[in-house]
């Protein structure tokens, strides 16, 4: 069983690849499914709704970052 701290870091790992799936395979649902908060963020979503190969590139980052998060978290 994981401990506290790493199952946080773990679902977070999860999150950012699912979320960076979902990014690239529907950029502008993604978009809009974050658009909520501040004034300045629902700016920010609007133009990577209008942007979806931006959106896709940051889905792949959120992957990779993930991913990479995920096996650092082996080591430990």
């Amino acid at each position: 069983m994981l401990i506290p701290s790493k199952r946080w870091k773990h679902f977070a790992a999860m999150a950012l690849i699912g979320d960076g799936v979902m990014a690239v395979v529907r950029p502008q649902r993604d978009a809009d499914a974050w658009e909520a908060g501040p004034d300045a963020w629902k700016r920010f979503m609007r133009e990577l709704r209008e942007r979806p190969t931006l959106t896709r590139a940051i889905g792949a980052a959120q992957i990779v970052g993930g991913v990479w998060w995920a096996l650092r978290q082996e080591k430990d």
